[in-house]
């Protein structure tokens, strides 16, 4: 596994209002390093998705310092922020957010709309993700035909299909039953053995027992790192 750290989180603070403020993240810090796979767990209010807004560069700390694949995220303009968020964060939510309008293959090529590709290297690059999924023969189809389980592989294919440098999957299995879920979370695990380095935020800690490493948020704080336990067994 590379050294190369592609997601460094040092103190971060997220608060809100002011009478009285909202302590949504307190000095949070950990580390990813590429070709991870690792699960964030915590019940709801715990911090679970002010973290995902931050990771996903979505929304900025309060206090503290975020690196995404070497920059910090603090020195950026907005817009070059929105350029960082395109090329290195792929992103997978329970909804699947996909055009009803348009074909497998469109939807997956859209993810590289804002790298530069052009409209023949989009549609390749496109199809080797859904071959990567499992989907390589449903390129033609629209979202509307397929399984909730099919809809979220076409949704991870257009998450990794710009090889980003972290892949953020948001509770990936919600909207999902369990043995699709299953087949889901092979998946990740089979992406993950490929290279690509996926942080998958949970409330389901049967789930988060499956990857190699677990944070825990509880109360806005990592309260237990299995990486750090596995340090210490060292």
């Amino acid at each position: 596994m590379s050294e190369r750290n592609v997601l460094e989180l040092d103190r971060v603070t997220k608060t809100y209002g002011s009478q009285p403020p909202v302590h949504a993240l307190r000095g949070v810090s950990f580390t990813v390093r590429s070709g991870e796979l690792v699960s964030i767990v915590g019940p709801s209010g715990s911090g679970k998705s002010t973290l995902l807004h931050i990771l996903g560069t979505l929304d900025r700390p309060s206090e503290g310092t975020v690196r995404i694949d070497g920059e910090d995220v603090a020195a950026l303009t907005d817009r070059r922020l929105a350029a960082l968020r395109a090329r290195s964060i792929g992103f997978v939510f329970q909804q699947f957010f996909l055009s009803e309008h348009t074909t497998v293959l469109e939807n997956v090529a859209d993810g590289l709309l804002y790298g530069g590709a052009g409209r023949t290297e989009r549609r390749e690059r496109a199809a080797e993700a859904l071959v990567r999924v499992g989907l390589g023969d449903r390129a033609d189809f629209r979202p509307g035909k397929l399984s909730g389980g099919q809809r979220q592989r076409v949704a991870i294919a257009r998450a990794v299909v710009g090889r980003p440098a972290i892949v953020l999957a948001d509770e990936p299995t919600g909207n999902l039953d369990s043995r699709t879920g299953a087949a889901i979370i092979e998946l990740l695990h089979e992406l993950n053995a490929g290279g690509a380095t996926i942080i998958m935020i949970t409330h389901d800690g049967g789930l988060a027992a499956q990857t190699p490493r677990r944070l825990q948020v509880l109360d806005g704080r990592i309260v237990a790192d299995s990486a750090a336990r596995s340090m210490e067994g060292v």
